[in-house]
């Protein structure tokens, strides 16, 4: 299913009999030649109208407003051939794909599982499958197949020694999580009538309803450029996580202004061909509703698929090309289950599939009746993934609408130099949200075909995407982790009993950076990899550092061997307006789990029933003895928050400022070890927002200590 890395040509000089010299030549394991060739096939539908997916409910379009396409790559090392191909739809089931690539097969030799076909993921393209309320079109599928393979086979025909290089930046500014988390008092209804949707896409438009982002973005562009050995421009395969535009009519949507102007700039009168490839944009789109002010509802397609285009030229002008490359290709074909309905939701929705009859659905809970009879028809599916490489280039691929962190989890530990991850290659198998964006809710969670798998594909379609990376290089993953910056040594040296830095892709299991072993547990209703204070001094290489991102799950820690002295230092941003509930939100507690305790201490921020936006403390059973600190802690701002116990003496630090100062028993029990951040021990009121770097002490920190741990 794969092809071993070959070693690098050299040229043996033998001295001796001619009998040597021939075993010698017959030992040798020469470089095949790298060759490429592209090309672009028109499937623009020939008969209007046209029905056309990714709405709710049908539509058809009679309009042409830009031509979409299928752009081909193909590549051979003489030993191995792959075919690359993106299209211009919404997406592909995985059956029409399997046809077509047989039938590209047929006409030009290449094995099936050298393969990949990819959607751009426009919402104005031919329906090629059926999703929620829009079936496939009849006329057009047949018509694709055909384009598909020709696509492939004319690529194959333009097949000539070629060179091949890498590049991307940072277009942090094109792309945005679109997917909130809303505040746990303002739950939203779910299509089955259920309060189920803490999260859902672009609730960050008014931020009295939400906590903050679900996750992070990847702000990646990235080029895989392909010349001739004589350094004329062939193709460009770029990749970028955002969702899609928005257009009128039939169109390829910004991917095809992006690929046709990137054709214009450098060879507008060659065969060159711009692609732009889907990346993991199932929770991205462009708006970033943290910088309300940078929104531009005027801005146009043409000019958001413009400024990204300057990006990447100015990438592709500082690539560097080699034709010593040889490739490698592997194929997974996996048994997923669907979400399948119980037998009450059943019920339900067969009594409104049979209320339809002939027609298509019309409403919401039309739509999703008929998804749940689907979902018990079929109960489960075939996925196709795939792991590529040319070089030292890698492209992983997943069928699905995937989550930006997926695509960084797979980025992180591809053992390969330089990574992409197409999304929607290969089939349409909907969204794949992470398990703990499943407790979430909201449209990319709710069962159907555009959200139906199994709760736990997302994990099992990253193992086998990280895996076949490995296949592919012959090399094992990456560790994922950040670097140590200057900040998180000095946590190091203040020598913590233990220290969670809180930078994981996936929970249950917080690391202990300490070096003491004292990992910590995530509970559930946490997500993970946003973005954590102070990069430049937490990382040393340049990375983002990262947070968890609290709403409603704690984190539980046992540290053994503190009594009445100890100390915790975190970083806290708080998501919760501050007036709308009675405490906005509990950093932590040390208690025990399920209830209050008179030897109990909690530190948190008051609400609307008093010490409104203030760090407040209490020891014990009764949150009415609370005592406050004097600041109103901002909404949505990194702060660094220290607290001390040194026996009945406590004392509590905002950046490095005494807030709290005062005096409570020290009347802890003996193996009173347990900790929990982010909610209090009673889970009452836990914490809505992100934590980060959190250091635990069995000592009482001195002010020099504390001082060491601010950052200037």
């Amino acid at each position: 299913m794969w092809n071993s890395i070959k070693p690098s040509w050299s040229r043996l000089v033998i001295l001796g009999t001619c009998s040597l010299a021939m075993l010698a030549a017959s030992s040798s394991n020469l470089r095949a030649e790298f060759h490429a060739g592209s090309a672009v096939i028109d499937v623009t539908p020939q008969t209007l109208p046209v029905l056309v997916n990714g709405g709710m409910v049908s539509r058809s379009l009679d309009k042409i407003k830009t031509r979409v396409n299928a752009r081909a790559i193909v590549l051979s090392d003489d030993t191995t051939k792959i075919a690359l191909v993106v299209v211009d739809s919404c997406m592909m089931a995985r059956p029409v794909l399997d046809e077509a690539k047989a039938l590209a097969n047929k006409l030009t030799g290449i094995p099936t599982d050298r393969m990949m076909v990819s959607a751009t993921h426009t919402h104005s393209a031919p329906a090629s499958m059926g999703c929620l309320g829009t079936d496939a079109d009849p006329n057009y599928v047949p018509f694709l197949i055909e384009k598909v393979a020709e696509a492939i086979a004319a690529a194959d025909a333009n097949l000539q020694p070629a060179q091949i290089g890498f590049g991307k930046a940072d277009a942090s500014e094109y792309t945005a999580l679109r997917r909130w988390i809303r505040l746990p008092t303002r739950i939203g209804i779910d299509p089955f009538g259920n309060a189920t949707m803490r999260a859902n896409m672009h609730a960050g438009g008014n931020w009295e309803d939400v906590s903050g982002e679900s996750g992070p973005e990847d702000p990646d562009l990235s080029l895989i450029s392909i010349q001739a050995k004589d350094g004329t421009p062939l193709a460009v395969l770029a990749n970028f996580s955002m969702h899609y535009f928005s257009d009128a009519d039939i169109s390829a949507d910004y991917f095809g202004l992006f690929a046709e102007g990137f054709k214009a700039s450098i060879a507008k009168d060659g065969n060159f061909v711009g692609i732009m490839s889907h990346g993991c944009s199932g929770d991205i789109w462009r708006r970033d509703y943290t910088r309300p002010e940078s929104w531009d509802p005027k801005l146009t397609i043409d000019t958001y698929a413009g400024r990204l285009l300057d990006i990447a030229l100015n990438i592709y002008e500082r690539i560097e090309h080699r034709s010593d490359v040889d490739l490698a290709m592997a194929e997974t074909r996996m048994t997923l289950k669907y979400r399948v309905p119980d037998k009450q939701r059943l019920e339900w929705a067969q009594r409104i599939v049979e209320q339809l009859g002939d027609r298509l659905p019309t409403t919401t809970d039309e739509v999703y009746a008929r998804e749940q009879v689907i979902l018990h028809e079929r109960q489960q599916t075939e996925i196709v993934l795939q792991g590529i490489r040319i070089g030292d280039i890698g492209i992983a691929t997943t069928p699905n609408e995937t989550y930006a962190i997926t695509g960084l989890k797979i980025k992180a530990a591809s053992p390969l130099n330089h990574t992409m991850v197409i999304e929607l290659a290969n089939g349409g198998d909907g969204y794949i949200p992470p398990p703990e964006q499943h407790l979430f809710g909201g449209y990319n969670t709710w069962a159907a075909r555009s959200a139906g798998l199994e709760v736990q594909a997302e994990p099992k379609i990253t193992e086998g995407c990280i895996a076949l990376m490995e296949r592919v290089s012959g090399e094992p993953r990456r560790d994922v982790s950040l670097s140590t910056g200057r900040a998180a040594e000095n946590v190091i040296k203040a020598k913590p009993a233990a220290y969670y830095r809180l930078n994981e892709l996936a929970g249950p299991t917080a690391v202990d950076a300490s070096g003491n072993n004292r990992d910590a547990i995530y509970e559930p209703h946490v997500t993970y990899f946003l973005e954590g204070p102070r990069s430049d001094a937490f990382c040393a290489a340049g990375e983002k550092n990262r947070a968890a991102m609290f709403a409603g799950g704690r984190l539980l820690s046992r540290i053994g061997g503190i009594g009445q002295k100890y100390s915790i230092s975190l970083w806290i941003w708080n998501g919760m307006p501050h007036d709308e509930r009675d405490v906005s939100g509990w950093i932590f507690s040390r208690g025990y789990d399920h209830g209050l305790t008179s030897y109990a201490d909690h530190l948190g921020i008051g609400g609307k029933s008093g010490h409104t936006g203030k760090l407040m403390f209490f020891h014990g059973d009764d949150e009415s003895t609370a005592v406050a600190g004097k600041s109103e802690i901002p909404r949505w701002e990194w702060q660094h928050v220290v607290f001390v116990r040194d026996g009945k003496a406590v004392r509590v630090y905002l950046n490095g400022q005494l807030e709290i100062e005062t005096t409570a028993a020290a009347d802890f029990p003996a193996g009173f070890d347990r900790v929990f951040l982010g909610g209090r021990s009673d889970n009452d009121s836990n914490w809505e927002g992100r934590l980060d770097e959190i250091s635990l002490f069995d000592r009482a920190l001195s002010e020099d200590d504390i001082s060491r741990l601010v950052i200037e």
